[in-house]
């Protein structure tokens, strides 16, 4: 058991997309006028010569779509090409997605801010944007690097990218929001056709998945349980937590980073939050203040092994002795661990899937507690909570489940205690599995032969670009993905430093494909109703003058 929670241009030619000015003076951007519209017709400049206007649909409106959208929307006008970026999502917002929805102003990011840019040739980028529209109030020197933010105010800045990406690049693109949900997807010789949950259709020449988090399995939940109206079956749901009685005790199961962002929502007077998962484990903490940072990349610094392990048990050890080296040149572990960051994915795709299985098994829990750490605010009021017996964290499953009185339910664990809980939220976190999932568009992808399963099952199968790897003999369609459904290509793929850097790569590989050949023609009746496009915002009132910090 553990209790111890311890401004941006580019050149043409360049490597990167641009990204966002940030002129506080000029930037109204933040709240963009949503125009409703009937059809996309307004008139997009023409660009080059004999250059049609291509049409891309991003699936998902969360961080890794919000991204994927502005990227494209700064490739198209750095091309001087016409494009159209229908973003699908029945989300009202863009950008907050699961990850960064919530309104908890305690729920704080796991990164700290100064590796938390949209755009990674830009680093202080989200410094920037806190310095000019998020003022740091208990400081005169504003948001340091090493702040940890809100996940709230995280959403705000990445809605703001998109807008400011509308606003900028409005000669040669648009923005189409469709707020319905696609569960169909077809391959079509002038591209791919997306059926929506209404029976509207999209044709487009590319579509890029940005699917992000599902709602966490129920699998472990007994029938009982998951019938009382006492189960949270998601904690991210809208009103979710609101509905949990301000009284009585609580069991959460799973110990991961949910976890402790729903003990802290919960946490009331009076009342024990429980919470267990199969290996009882919790994230640690980052410091307080940071450690020199480890450079494994860089000789002599390399620990013997690590880039040349042969296998699952020589990889262990390699990093094992990275890790005490990190100790004793920096005083601590997380150096280390942090440092094998660039690493990661590399050594994951040199394992075999045997191995690969195997670390999922033995070592993944270990791993993500250790490298996914909480906020030290975040781990310092868990650490409050255990210590005055309000929080407890340990190694146990639920065995079985029965009514209470007063709408509670009680619950049998398999280390042989039995709580009496007015509310049993899952915690588990997404399933990174496909197959099974119930998902409409999942099932449409895999029956269709569009997608295969990734490695070991995890997520999709895809190429170096995030193309989505057909069946056989089957051509591959032009459908990518990021974030989570690369988590089996990648092991490492759902923070903002890898959904940043993939989402700038994927962008410029669709454009690349868009380019390469002539689009074909497609009918103006094909094309949905979306629910509004976006705008750049109306002149300011000559009378207000400048626009201000929202």
């Amino acid at each position: 058991m553990n209790t111890s929670i311890p401004d941006h241009a580019t050149a043409p030619g360049s490597d990167h997309l641009p990204g966002p000015t940030l002129d506080a003076g000029l930037d109204a951007g933040l709240d963009a006028t949503l125009v409703t519209a009937d059809r996309a017709d307004s008139a997009l400049r023409p660009g080059t010569p004999g250059s049609a206007v291509r049409r891309v649909a991003v699936v998902g409106a969360g961080a890794a779509g919000t991204l994927t959208a502005a990227q494209l929307l700064y490739g198209a006008a750095e091309r001087q090409l016409p494009l159209e970026v229908w973003l699908i999502d029945p989300a009202e917002t863009v950008g907050a997605g699961v990850a960064y929805g919530t309104e908890d102003l305690r729920h704080l990011l796991n990164v700290p801010a100064g590796a938390m840019s949209a755009f990674p040739d830009d680093p202080d980028h989200f410094l920037r944007w806190l310095a000019a529209w998020e003022p740091c109030p208990a400081s005169t020197t504003g948001h340091q690097p090493h702040d940890f933010l809100p996940r709230h105010t995280y959403g705000r800045y990445l809605a703001h990218v998109l807008h400011r990406a509308v606003v900028e690049t409005a000669a040669f693109g648009r923005l189409h929001q469709v707020r319905r949900r696609v569960v169909d997807a077809a391959q079509l010789p002038e591209g791919v056709e997306l059926t929506l949950a209404d029976g509207e259709r999209l044709t487009v020449q590319a579509a890029v998945l940005a699917l992000g988090l599902r709602p966490p399995g129920r699998h472990w939940a007994p029938p009982a349980l998951r019938e009382h109206p006492a189960f949270v079956a998601d904690p991210w749901a809208p009103g979710a937590l609101a509905s949990v009685p301000t009284g009585g005790d609580v069991l959460l199961v799973g110990t991961g980073l949910t976890m402790a962002d729903t003990a802290i929502t919960l946490a009331r007077p009076g009342r024990v939050v429980h919470a267990v998962s199969r290996h009882g484990l919790a994230p640690y903490g980052h410091r307080a203040t940071p450690a020199p940072a480890l450079t494994c990349t860089d000789s002599p610094a390399a620990p013997a092994g690590l880039t040349e392990a042969d296998g699952l048990d020589d990889l262990r050890r390699a990093v094992l002795r990275h890790l005490a080296r990190a100790r004793r040149n920096c005083g601590d572990w997380r150096p280390g661990i942090d440092s094998l960051r660039p690493l990661t994915s590399t050594l994951w795709q040199r394992l075999s899937d045997a191995d690969r299985a195997r670390f999922l098994r033995e070592d993944l829990r270990q791993w993500e507690v250790h490298r996914h750490r909480l906020a030290p605010a975040t781990a310092a009021a868990l650490a409050e909570l255990l210590d005055r017996d309000r929080l407890t964290i340990a190694a146990a499953e639920v065995a079985d489940a029965q009514p209470a009185a007063d709408d509670a339910v009680r619950v049998r664990l398999s280390d042989g205690r039995t709580l009496t809980a007015s509310a049993v939220v899952n915690c588990t976190g997404a399933p990174a599995e496909l197959t099974s999932s119930d998902d409409a568009l999942h099932r449409a992808l895999f029956q269709r032969g569009l997608a295969t399963a990734g490695p070991v099952g995890l997520g999709l199968a895809t190429a170096d670009d995030g193309r989505l790897r057909p069946a056989a003999r089957q051509a591959p369609a032009p459908l990518w993905t990021l974030g989570l459904l690369r988590r089996g290509e990648l092991l490492e793929s759902t923070a903002m430093p890898e959904i940043r850097g993939q989402a700038a790569d994927l962008a410029r590989a669709v454009l690349h494909a868009l380019t390469a050949t002539e689009p074909p023609s497609i009918p103006i009746g094909e094309q949905c109703t979306p629910t509004a496009t976006m705008a750049p915002p109306a002149p300011l009132d000559p009378a207000v003058g400048a626009a201000q910090p929202r």
